[in-house]
């Protein structure tokens, strides 16, 4: 196995360790393939890109290869936001309705506002289709995408669909994780008055130098294959069917659509659509944590925005599109530290208190998501950085 790159005239005290484990799943496949991205006081420290990008063909992976982001779409889209309210373009108490007339979804047989702060709280009644008891979904249905199934129709018909179902609870009532973002991906369409991915490029990813994130891969030859979990923990993980249906053991399930991604025609998904690459992430979280960007909004956007409500992850509450820890975590990152994670087995966070942000991209769901391998990456990580977060 190759080790990781030396960005500094030294490897972090950590970079052992993480080797020992990336070299751990790569080997036993429970993890396909990753690109490992670390970085302190804003340089990055560590860098691995290991196992393999497509396993079949033995196409490995490297520092050019792309990963479908999943909801790390999410803070993206956040920010291109926050840079329009900055802009004074949109309002954050402003009713949704505000910029998209037609969007009217009701609670109990009455309409009621969804405000675009409570979009980016996911605080707006809405919901997912996946994160929910997969048999009689209303979504379902109804026919409403989740954005990283097969398309069907377009951005503005789908969420004509999610409108059409009665809201979950009274918008500002509850938190719950839902399809908040692709509402916001045809605000920014309206406000910008340009497809989505424009709209982000001129907002986020160009100003940032992100060249090589988009909604679709700008070398396609460089996207992972996809794959999932096998059914056994531990076991090798298998190569995604087109579709395919994950079950994930809670009664609810994952309808995936790989190709998707090289699919132009498709809808841009606010929430899950985004192909990503490791350092343009750096790019993004750096500038966040910096304080330089969204202008005059990043405090805000990594701030608990809704203290009251607990969110699906115990001692963590919302920003405006990131978790935000409540209490210093047992993995050792530090009350503050922000972050979130993607469904086809990508995750991120960025602990303020130590300067430390971790970029893991895996092909691997949900493993590299919420499994063993990015807790015991925040766990290594947070040992080994040698210092005392401030306030601890």
């Amino acid at each position: 196995m190759t080790p990781a790159a030396v960005l500094h005239d030294q490897p972090p005290a950590f970079a052992a360790e993480l080797d020992a484990l990336i070299n751990d799943a790569v080997g036993s496949q429970t993890v396909v393939g990753t690109s490992v991205l670390v970085a302190v006081d804003g340089l990055p420290v560590y860098a691995r890109f290991a196992g393999w990008a497509d396993r079949e063909r033995e196409r490995p992976v490297t520092e050019r290869t792309l990963f479908r982001l999943a909801s790390m779409t999410k803070p993206i889209v956040s920010a291109a936001i926050l840079e329009l309210v900055a802009g004074g373009r949109l309002a954050l108490n402003a009713p949704v309705a505000t910029y998209l007339p037609w969007f009217r979804p009701r609670y109990r047989g009455s309409e009621l506002a969804i405000t675009i702060f409570q979009l980016l709280t996911h605080t707006g009644g809405l919901a997912y289709g996946f994160g929910e008891a997969f048999r009689d979904h209303p979504y379902i249905a109804a026919g409403v995408s989740d954005g990283i199934d097969l398309p069907v129709g377009t951005l503005r018909e789908n969420l004509e669909r999610l409108a059409g179902v009665d809201l979950y609870a009274i918008p500002g009532s509850e938190w719950r994780y839902s399809l908040a973002a692709d509402v916001l991906g045809a605000v920014l369409e309206a406000v910008c008055a340009t497809p989505l991915r424009e709209a982000i490029a001129q907002t986020v990813t160009g100003p940032l130098g992100m060249n090589r994130t988009a909604f679709n891969p700008v070398e396609p030859a460089e996207l992972v294959t996809a794959y999932a979990d096998a059914g056994t923990p531990g076991d090798r993980a298998k190569r995604m069917p087109e579709p395919c249906l994950f079950d994930r053991g809670d009664g609810s399930r994952i309808s995936y659509a790989p190709s998707r991604a090289f699919d132009t025609a498709a809808y841009q998904s606010g929430g899950v659509g985004m192909i990503g690459h490791a350092s343009d992430y750096l790019r993004f979280l750096e500038a966040v944590r910096s304080g330089r960007f969204p202008s005059g909004q990043a405090g805000e956007m990594t701030r608990d925005q809704i203290p009251g409500l607990p969110i699906n992850r115990p001692d963590t509450g919302f920003g405006l599109g990131v978790s935000v820890l409540r209490k210093d975590a047992p993995d050792g990152r530090s009350a503050g530290t922000w972050g979130w994670g993607g469904v086809y087995g990508t995750n991120f966070w960025v602990d303020p208190k130590r300067n430390v942000a971790a970029i893991v991209l895996t092909n691997t769901a949900l493993e590299g998501m919420s499994g063993r391998f990015p807790a015991r990456i925040a766990e290594i990580v947070c040992a080994g950085t040698g210092r005392t977060p401030t306030g601890a």
